[in-house]
């Protein structure tokens, strides 16, 4: 039996990815702050990723899945910095010597503003925010760490993940059904969607394959509008399509840099993770129905 930590492990993605795993049998571990508990039992290790003494004394682990961070909805930088970098630090120097492998999750942000052209992991790194720059930063400092200390190293850089939590829900569903919803910019932009299963299984792929110095654009196979995607979503519920509101007015609401992150078309291929994994959503039309119908069970 294998032997798994987790980091982020009670976020959107992260508690889906723990599930995954305990009902494959592996031997899960989960780092969680105090207070905090995952929905299914796990062997938690209490502790912050920003406390310079976090440590995981007589543990061992074959993977460490690093998902924790804050997202763009965070406007102080110090703060990013201190969690998404200096926490990232503070987990190498406690996991360092204790685990074979280190999966490292980040965005489609690294890209930049990439225009027209179609992404794919050889494309140049060219981060235009903030929030990106710092996740790269982290990137960078744990490849190299890795490097210099024998650790097999992967990253994952998501398309927008949606599924039944999670921003989807959250600022999408909700806002669609009380009608307060409206398109950044018009949505006039392309972005690559992913269904939340097929991120955790895209990452657990990775690591069951063994397909480590190596980097993963994880995204479905058809770039879309994100009006278009925003408008089937609100099909699916059976309420109106939102009306737009220009980009600048919806910075003065929403941090700025998750606007730009919104609004950059993002066109990707995901040719190379989809060598060793087989998408079970190829499409936002095939996932959307899907999640609706989970959160009309769990919200009738």
């Amino acid at each position: 039996m294998k032997s798994v930590l987790v980091t982020g492990a009670t976020g959107f993605i992260g508690s889906r990815l723990v599930s995954a795993l305990v009902e494959k049998k592996y031997s899960v571990s989960t780092l969680v702050r105090d207070g905090k508990h995952t929905e299914i039992k796990t062997d938690e290790i209490i502790g912050d990723l920003t406390d310079s003494s976090l440590n995981f004394e007589g543990k061992d682990f074959d993977c460490v899945f690093h998902l924790a961070s804050h997202t763009p909805l965070e406007k102080n930088s110090k703060v990013l910095e201190n969690v998404n970098l200096n926490g990232t630090k503070n987990l190498f120097e406690a996991i360092n010597g204790k685990t074979k492998s280190i999966i490292y999750v980040s965005g489609l942000g690294v890209f930049g503003d990439p225009g027209e052209k179609i992404i794919d992991e050889s494309s140049p790194r060219n981060p235009n925010t903030k929030f990106v720059k710092i996740r790269l930063d982290a990137e960078k400092y744990l490849g190299k760490k890795c490097q210099d200390n024998g650790i097999d190293f992967s990253v994952v850089y998501f398309g927008d993940v949606y599924g039944s939590k999670g921003w989807f829900y959250d600022i999408l569903v909700k806002r669609l059904q009380k009608k307060s919803f409206r398109l950044p910019g018009g949505g006039k932009y392309f972005k690559g969607f992913v269904h939340v299963d097929d991120a955790v299984g895209s990452m657990i792929a990775i690591m069951e394959k063994q397909t480590f110095g190596e980097s993963f654009i994880v995204a479905d196979s058809t770039p879309a509008l994100f009006r278009d995607f925003v408008n089937f979503t609100a099909d699916e519920l059976g309420v109106k399509h939102p009306g737009n509101v220009p980009a600048f007015l919806a910075k003065a609401v929403l941090e700025s840099d998750l606007v730009k992150l919104l609004t950059t078309s993002m066109k990707v291929s995901n040719k190379k993770i989809s060598k060793i994994y087989s998408f079970k959503y190829p499409s936002y039309k095939e996932g959307i129905p899907k999640i609706i119908s989970e959160l009309k069970e769990k919200h009738p």
